[in-house]
């Protein structure tokens, strides 16, 4: 099938009237059926809008051999164009409110604080924070890191300078958009309030924490769920408290590794409360009790867990609290989940059933035996 595939990609190169450069379009575009694991896909996080760039960089390894070492644009092109076929009417037009939506930021938006734009760890981030990642050593990582309940990791880690100035860039983009007559888009589909801070020129800094700063903390505490391999992220902010959300209903994240830090204000409650790590076939399963944790926020400190930790947040019920947050997303772990057959290493529930599955097939096993030796047949 894929040679009957490759058969019908037929390049054809195009002269650009008058500039002497060529352009490359397909007749037919299609996509192999098995990736090519062993290519290394391109980051796609400044070219996107609702599609996300995981998912062109693992359709990159899908692309025909002859494109693979195509420019970027080109493979973007291409794949967007094979998106597009599949696309219902209802996405097409999300996809073009978000080019427009971009178009009058990049129009209207001027940064109130330019440096928060450029990553300078020594502004950003504490003293102890910057060091044992620096460090990189998995003593170093471990030495500032507090484990409440298993799997959740929280540590000291911005600058109250730095809080400050992203709250105020927060309001100043609030304001900007609201004086154009329109509203921010949602940052995800359960917060209504907040923005989505790669819409705003953000995007290369928050790469820049993520490959730098929480990939060394993800390969040590986070290798079983792509934490070795993170190479995409959607960053925004949230806001709860008066005329804002109230609270945030159970859920599992779009990731592989969520980074969650309070920024401020003052306020009062916005617990997060953390249920257990679940694959997709046992999400709404049952909570067992060493499972239940809550978690207060505090200015300044992380929290990092798995993205399909469950969790929720309570009602922030005075004040106003706004909070950072990194979805960390691995192409090659979402690959490679599509292949697995058995239990997950990582979900709750899935060790409970294979314990369970070996503890009747131990069961069965003696039953046997004891058949055997008191009736001297084979059952």
């Amino acid at each position: 099938m894929d040679g009957a595939i490759e058969r019908r990609e037929e390049l054809i190169v195009v002269a650009s009237a008058g500039n002497g450069t060529a352009s490359s379009r397909f007749v037919d575009r299609r996509l192999r059926i098995s990736p090519n694991m062993e290519h290394r896909p391109e980051r796609y996080d400044d070219l996107t809008g609702e599609v996300e760039a995981a998912v062109f960089s693992s359709l990159e390894r899908h692309l025909p051999p002859t494109m693979l070492d195509f420019p970027r644009d080109a493979k973007f092109q291409y794949m967007m164009e094979v998106l597009s076929r599949y696309l219902p009417e209802g996405e097409r037009t999300k996809v073009q409110k978000h080019k427009e939506y971009r178009k009058l930021i990049i129009k209207e938006y001027k940064p109130l604080h330019r440096e928060l734009f450029s990553m300078n760890p020594a502004a950003f981030f504490l003293p102890s924070f910057f060091k044992a990642v620096s460090d990189n050593t998995e003593e170093s990582i471990r030495s500032i890191m507090s484990e409440p309940s298993p799997g959740i990791y929280t540590f000291p880690m911005l600058q109250p300078s730095f809080c400050q100035m992203l709250i105020e860039e927060v309001e100043h983009i609030e304001n900007t958009i609201r004086s154009c007559g329109t509203k921010i888009m949602k940052p995800n589909t359960m917060n209504k309030y907040g923005a989505v801070l790669d819409d705003f020129g953000f995007d290369a800094m928050l790469t820049k924490l993520m490959e730098d700063f929480l990939s060394p903390i993800s390969k040590v505490y986070y290798p079983d769920v792509g934490g070795t391999a993170l190479d995409s992220h959607h960053g925004f902010v949230v806001e709860y408290g008066n005329n804002r959300d109230l609270d945030l209903g159970f859920h599992v994240d779009d990731s592989e590794v969520t980074l969650n830090v309070c920024l401020g204000k003052q306020f009062i409650g916005g617990e997060l409360f953390f249920r257990g790590v679940r694959c997709d076939k046992h999400v709404n399963s049952d909570t067992s009790p060493e499972e239940i944790f809550d978690y207060n926020h505090v200015p300044g400190q992380a929290v990092l867990h798995r993205g399909r930790h469950r969790h929720g947040a309570r009602a922030t019920t005075a004040g106003h609290r706004i909070n950072l947050l990194l979805w960390c997303r691995s192409s090659t772990f979402r690959e490679l989940k599509k292949y697995q057959k058995d239990f997950s290493s990582w979900c709750g529930e899935c060790q409970r059933e294979k314990i369970e599955r070996q503890r009747q097939s131990i069961a069965a096993t003696k039953m046997q035996t004891f058949l055997r030796s008191s009736t001297g047949s084979v059952i």
